[in-house]
């Protein structure tokens, strides 16, 4: 498996259950930076791939990730510390409740692209089931700890499948988190949306709603894609 090479850094994913995929990259890319944050969280982070992104783009002092395989957690580890941000960005081995009961600190962002494959067949390869399933990590658990983890002016940034996105932001709404942007994602325009990206935060608004389409036919990328993910892909 070769690295990923990205415009300003590289990640190396050979350890890790789950490749970097095109869910990651535009949830790296999409995330609003307009509060400002100076704290970053992300949750579930593999690679490390939308913690580094973020760093790319932020210039928040501490950027933590917190991952529970161990092999993954290893290669993320290194992957920062061979970025130019590694000063910035720290990964810590431990499940998210074990994380949201110990720490103290609250973030002004929070990131997550979670395990959501619900469906009931499971492939004979464990880790990259534990990374998909959402039984490794169910929404009520994870909405439940970013609400403690968030910082009262925070943001919350998810990408779930399309048809989970009413669900989700019901359930969302229980912690007193709401949605104030969401970007609907079809891959082709004849395609059906494949997946919701939804900020989240404390403060009730009506949401913005956009739409972005991947590419109009196999790797003729769309202009909005081109314009979102341009500063991370080296052949935009």
């Amino acid at each position: 498996m070769k690295p990923f090479k990205f415009k300003q850094f590289t990640v190396n994913q050979d350890q890790c259950a789950m490749k970097i995929g095109t869910d990651a990259v535009l949830l790296g890319a999409w995330t609003s930076l307009k509060t400002i944050p100076n704290t970053i969280l992300d949750i579930g982070a593999g690679t490390g791939v939308i913690a580094l992104m973020l760093a790319q783009r932020s210039s928040a002092e501490l950027i933590d990730a917190i991952e529970i395989d161990e092999d993954a957690y290893e290669q993320c580890v290194d992957n920062f510390e061979q970025s130019h941000w590694g000063d910035r960005l720290f990964c810590y081995h431990a499940s998210l409740e074990e994380f949201a009961e110990e720490i103290e600190e609250k973030y002004d962002l929070i990131v997550a692209n979670p395990p959501f494959y619900a469906e009931d067949f499971k492939s004979d390869n464990v880790l990259r089931d534990m990374a998909r399933f959402q039984d490794a990590m169910p929404f009520e658990h994870l909405l439940e700890s970013v609400s403690k983890l968030l910082s009262e002016k925070g943001v919350f940034s998810v990408v779930i499948p399309f048809k989970e996105e009413n669900r989700f932001i019901d359930l969302a709404s229980t912690f007193h988190l709401f949605p104030n942007t969401i970007l609907r994602v079809k891959g082709n325009p004849s395609s059906e949306i494949k997946r919701s990206l939804i900020e989240f935060s404390f403060s009730k608004t009506n949401p913005k709603v956009d739409h972005l389409i991947i590419e109009t036919s196999r790797h003729q990328y769309t202009e909005d894609y081109i314009n979102l993910t341009k500063d991370f892909y080296l052949k935009l």
